[in-house]
């Protein structure tokens, strides 16, 4: 066994030292081993979870590793948490268990689940790259232990020819998968998929269904949760301070604690006007990857916090290149209004007390022209065009005369009644959203395809808005006014422009949150699923396209 090899010396393009754990990931599937690895996506399971509860002793008891020479004694050492490397090979490894007894080590790996007839082939493949990490580091290792938590057994894995062989062909394999710098294709219709935590972040059968032809891409499985479990937190009370308390956010109005939120149940914060936040807080929602976003006390949104940029460079590149590529940053331009304008014409046909067949003729047809524009300053006209008639029939979709509203036009900045109030706040939150889901993705949200970037403008979130709009933010406002849930009472006129008052802030919140928790048919993939997961899927296969693995953006549109 020691007779092997090693890879041979490392390109100086090669990646750093792979992870035996990465390795065990490629075994099991490639794709997911570059999602993580290079792009650095991860996403906790029930699984992962458990791992790590499972782990917690050997991530706090080091222990002590004696070097090969030294080691004399025939008592056996136990040291947890060994870290090593074998530049060599080109592996690192994290050893959760090293049995020491003279020169000869055993690694011993935690898996938190029921033994199995037989070790899995990763788990075989993981440990033994601990002993080709040992070895290089003058020990003998010639068998590994696989403790499973849950049966309390010890399988015991020998480090054979072809073992040894077999993971480092994987090493060199995903090395030069890293170096070719192209995804793995997603598995076929693979019972692994379900368990992955990354599923919703690889969408498999969605990225099959548009890459394959029809017949070959099999039935589409929803493979993520309908809905997020964890939810937004809307903070509008001026003078309160939201402070971190063990696992729990609390929202304090001076010395009373006014309500509290489990931190696992928090998908994002948005803090309005004069809100504090205290340091602790901020590094703990950082550290989660939770969002904080910032708005004026009229509702503008203004900042966000974050934890550390996303990893994934490499879709940035090739955001970039295409923004720079007038042609393709047209052709997504174009897909953008396009989904824009059906959803339109759709609201205008479902809501319009009697719909005008001049006015959904015409949507249909600037629908189809945008998708055959040669230019950019034509697509922009042709939006505007669109957008006329739109709201110019759109006051035949709203009860306001009952309520004593008016509305005659689009106008903004500032509205200068409350129907545009409210539909200039709701592409705010909207705006927001999207930027704190394209920044999880891995894109950069100020650079955008169809909108030109511009100073502290999300240009690439104002893109993902456009098919959205009629569908959440004009759908959304015609529920509200329609409802009665506002009254006059409800706004305040300041010089040429009109405001939402705290109350009427929260109502237009409390019914963006249903419309976005709403289950609908994905009109593509034909699974139930809410408004709010469809927005992070429409920016995941925005990345899909283009890094290469469909052909087309699908434009979210209803029927």
């Amino acid at each position: 066994m020691s007779g092997h090899p090693p890879p041979g010396p490392l390109s100086p393009d090669a990646p750093d030292l792979i992870p035996a754990r990465m390795l065990s990931e490629f075994a099991y599937c490639p794709r997911a081993a570059y999602l993580e690895w290079v792009q650095g996506e991860f996403e906790d399971s029930v699984d992962t979870v458990e791992g790590k509860f499972q782990h917690r002793r050997v991530d706090i008891d080091p222990g002590r590793a004696p070097f090969p020479q030294d080691a004399e004694t025939s008592d056996v050492i136990h040291a947890r948490s060994v870290t090593l490397s074998a530049p060599d090979a080109g592996i690192v490894a994290r050893i959760d268990l090293l049995e020491l007894q003279g020169p000869l080590a055993t690694p011993v790996d935690y898996k938190h689940g029921p033994m199995p007839d037989q070790p899995w082939e990763p788990v075989r493949v993981q440990l033994c790259a601990h002993a080709i990490v040992l070895r290089e580091n003058g020990y003998q290792s010639d068998h590994g232990v696989i403790y499973y938590v849950e049966s309390r057994s010890r399988v015991a894995v020998e480090f054979s020819e072809a073992l040894t062989r077999r993971t480092l062909d994987l090493a060199t394999s995903l090395r030069e998968t890293v170096l070719a710098g192209r995804i793995p294709a997603p598995l076929v219709d693979s019972p692994k998929c379900p368990r992955c935590s990354l599923v919703g972040i690889c969408l498999p059968d969605e990225t099959n269904l548009l890459s394959m032809e029809p017949s070959d891409a099999g039935e589409i499985r929803r493979l993520t949760p309908a809905r997020d479990d964890a939810l937004p937190v809307y903070v509008q009370e001026q003078g309160a301070s939201v402070g971190k308390h063990g696992e729990v956010l609390q929202i304090r109005q001076g010395n009373k604690t006014v309500s509290e939120v489990r931190l696992i149940d928090v998908a994002q914060v948005s803090l309005f006007g004069n809100v504090q936040i205290t340091t602790q807080a901020v590094k703990e929602l950082a550290a989660r990857n939770i969002p904080i976003s910032h708005f004026t006390y009229g509702g503008w949104f203004v900042a966000l916090t974050q934890g550390m940029s996303h990893k994934n460079v490499e879709l940035r590149i090739k955001q970039y290149q295409f923004a720079l590529d007038p042609a393709e940053a047209l052709k997504l331009s174009r897909w953008f209004v396009n989904g824009k304008i059906r959803n339109s014409r759709t609201l205008l046909r479902r809501n319009h007390r009697e719909a005008p067949p001049d006015a959904l003729t015409e949507l249909s047809r600037l629908g189809n022209r945008a998708l055959r524009v040669r230019a950019a300053a034509s697509l922009l006209g042709l939006e505007g065009l669109a957008a006329r008639v739109y709201f110019a029939n759109f006051p035949g979709m709203l009860k306001t005369a009952e309520n004593g509203f008016d509305f005659t036009a689009r106008n903004r900045r500032p509205p200068r009644d409350p129907v545009n109030a409210v539909l200039s706040f709701l592409y705010a939150l909207m705006v927001r959203e999207l930027t704190a889901v394209t920044l999880r993705v891995g894109f950069d949200p100020y650079l955008g395809f169809y909108h030109r970037p511009r100073y502290g403008r999300p240009a690439l979130a104002l893109d993902l808005a456009e098919e959205f709009r009629p569908l959440v933010g004009d759908s959304v406002t015609l529920t509200l006014f329609n409802g009665g849930e506002l009254k006059q009472r409800d706004f305040v006129t300041r010089a040429a422009g009109v405001a939402l008052t705290p109350r009427a802030r929260k109502q237009v919140l409390e019914a963006y949150e249903r419309r976005m928790d709403t289950l609908i048919t994905h009109p593509v993939f034909g699974y139930t699923i809410s408004y709010r997961r469809v927005l992070e899927i429409q920016a995941r296969l925005l990345a899909r396209y283009l890094l290469g693995e469909i052909p087309e953006y699908p434009a979210f549109t209803t029927r």
